[in-house]
């Protein structure tokens, strides 16, 4: 949920603090915290640091603990500030918490150099597959890898180690200006509730080094909450994070919420979900009865409202002005310093563009996010389904479709959207699990038979089940299939969706049972065939009441206006001209 506050006072006086003075003093606050945690960083990019992280434990051989600041203090890990200014121990702690979650997902990366990097050539540029099960990585992740170490290659010329790390292919990330504030304890910031109102009350500087105690006062912000959480069994409010954009301090907060259980055991209809290369996803609906599986095999397509387009220009531009801006920095290289000085205020120019088309695509991915998840929830809802199934993400990589499709599908909102699909579908007691992808649009739901493409890529028929229909459809209800068969078999791990990891096979009949709710479709005007009795006015052309003249070659000749008519609508040409000038011309 986000928000922002309308309302600010300072929590020692009462006086009342203008927002633009709040964003001011929280900006000096995201300024220490980024700078802070950048310092920190940079200290601990080494490889002894993702050798603590793997290891997971501390130098007394204890286990880490799974809060970042903790294990930050346990293992000694604490930012440096420049001299003179004074920072809360609470805001360390959110320092140090943001730099042990960048840490801890980096040290996967660092795992999988190593391994891929001892099986990399650089003179082919080719990794070599694995040799013991500890090896595996992701095909997607691993073609990443294999360029970042083929640009090491290529800067090294060649020269590198059989081993490599982290450190060694990239350099330190770039923190975030942000403020988790779940770090911190009720000494620098607490959130109460009062009659859907949001009450922050957060210490912030007063000034950009402060230096004293003095000079961090607490301030009182009030938010709205938004009105799609009204009525929502919310037991509890967790602290925000702190963000600025173009609007101001915006919140991100969580909250706690109340859902009814699910039960899969007994869950007889599910509802499968496919990501479409064309539009974000498809759906389609299978139930189980005394007869076994079946569907309709007729879907529902996702209509995204020209968004996907949109997100497709923004993509294309984005990329642009990043092979523009890498052009620009290749010439600096090597220019004048006059000429690298013009070179270096475009290049900004440029990143400030792409950062500007980074923030829209953000925005309108998140729309396009939660508009998909209500919709596929509304689908559901209405044809009764206990259970969503949606393709496995880490087993789903999209390929043999062209470079530009290919990346245009890798980086669409899908792990978003799969993300909001769960929130919104367990307000309403849906569960939504992850299936296997393999398979689920080229196998026929009834045989396990692969499928023909009488009507191109976008269609799908089986000639032995003489079932079929859209691609998409189908492949909805194959993983609709492998919901129901594996609901006693679902692994649940914590942070993550319930999971199937089998794909099992049953015969899914074709019926015309309706279970899923009836498509709106346009319909025609209905047109009376017949005049009306109303006396026609004057002056005007009565075209809404006549109907159209039958159609004939002779339709096309325009009769020849009056002497003195310039063709204004005032002058009319009478029916009787138009009459004589076709008989003349079918005489002739």
């Amino acid at each position: 949920m986000t928000t922002r506050a309308h309302v600010a006072v300072d929590d020692a006086t009462g006086e009342p603090i203008g927002l633009d003075d709040v964003d001011t003093r929280v900006g000096w606050l995201l300024n220490l915290i980024a700078s802070a945690g950048g310092e920190l960083v940079s200290r601990l990019w080494q490889p002894a640091t993702f050798d603590l992280l793997a290891a997971g434990l501390d130098r007394q051989d204890r286990r880490l603990p799974a809060q970042g600041h903790v294990a930050a203090a346990r293992l000694g890990w604490t930012p440096i500030y420049p001299d003179g200014i004074y920072v809360p121990s609470r805001v360390t702690r959110v320092v140090t918490a943001q730099v042990m979650a960048t840490l801890r997902t980096l040290a996967y990366r660092d795992a999988a150099i190593t391994a891929l990097s001892a099986r990399f050539d650089p003179a082919t540029g080719a990794v070599a597959p694995p040799t013991g099960p500890g090896d595996a990585v992701p095909s997607g992740f691993a073609r990443g890898v294999r360029r970042q170490l083929a640009a090491h290659a290529r800067r090294t010329d060649g020269a590198q180690s059989t081993r490599l790390r982290i450190t060694d292919v990239q350099g330190p990330p770039r923190m975030a200006a942000m403020a988790q504030l779940s770090a911190a304890d009720r000494q620098l910031a607490q959130i109460t509730v009062a009659e859907r109102e949001l009450v922050l009350t957060v210490k912030l500087p007063t000034c950009p080094t402060p230096a004293g105690r003095a000079q961090w006062r607490s301030v009182r912000l009030t938010a709205t909450i938004p009105e799609h959480l009204y009525g929502r069994a919310i037991t509890d409010w967790h602290l925000p994070t702190l963000v600025l954009d173009h609007r101001g301090l915006l919140w991100r907060c969580a909250a706690t919420e109340l859902v009814p259980a699910a039960d899969l055991d007994s869950a007889t209809v599910a509802v499968g979900v496919d990501w479409s290369p064309t539009t974000l996803g498809a759906a389609a609906i299978v139930a189980e009865g005394s007869g076994g599986l079946s569907s309709n095999f007729r879907g529902w397509t996702y209509d995204d409202r020209g968004l996907g387009i949109k997100l497709a220009r923004l993509q294309a531009e984005g990329q642009l002005l990043h092979a523009k801006a890498a052009r620009l920095t290749r010439l600096s290289a090597t220019a004048p310093p006059e000429v690298r000085a013009e070179l270096e205020e475009k290049i900004a120019v440029l990143d400030a563009h792409r950062t500007a088309v980074g923030i829209k695509r953000g925005k309108i991915n998140r729309e396009l996010a939660f508009d998909f998840a209500r919709q596929v929830t509304e689908y559901a809802a209405a044809a009764g389904a206990q259970v969503i199934a949606v393709e496995d993400l880490t087993t789903l990589e999209t390929r043999g479709h062209g470079r530009v499709n290919n990346n245009r599908a890798a980086q669409s909102a899908r792990r978003q959207a799969a993300t909001a699909l769960a929130h919104t579908a367990a307000g309403l007691g849906i569960t939504v699990v992850s299936v296997p992808a393999r398979g689920s649009s080229a196998q026929c739901p009834g045989c396990d038979e692969p499928l023909s493409r009488p009507g191109g890529y976008h269609d799908a028929w089986c000639p032995r089940c003489r079932v079929g229909g859209n691609r998409d459809h189908v492949a909805g209800v194959n993983l609709a299939k492998r919901a129901l068969l594996g609901k006693n078999n679902v692994t649940r791990r914590r942070g993550q969706m319930p999971a199937v990891r089998a794909a099992k096979h049953a015969l899914v009949r074709q019926c015309r049972d309706k279970h899923g709710p009836t498509p709106s479709r346009p319909r025609h005007r209905r047109v009376r065939r017949s005049l009306p009795d109303v006396t026609q006015r004057l002056g005007v052309n009565p075209k809404q009441h006549v109907p159209a003249p039958q159609a004939s070659v002779w339709d096309t000749v325009k009769p020849t206006p009056p002497h003195g008519d310039t063709g204004s609508r005032d002058t009319r040409t009478s029916q009787a001209s138009a009459i004589l000038v076709a008989d003349s011309v079918r005489s002739t």
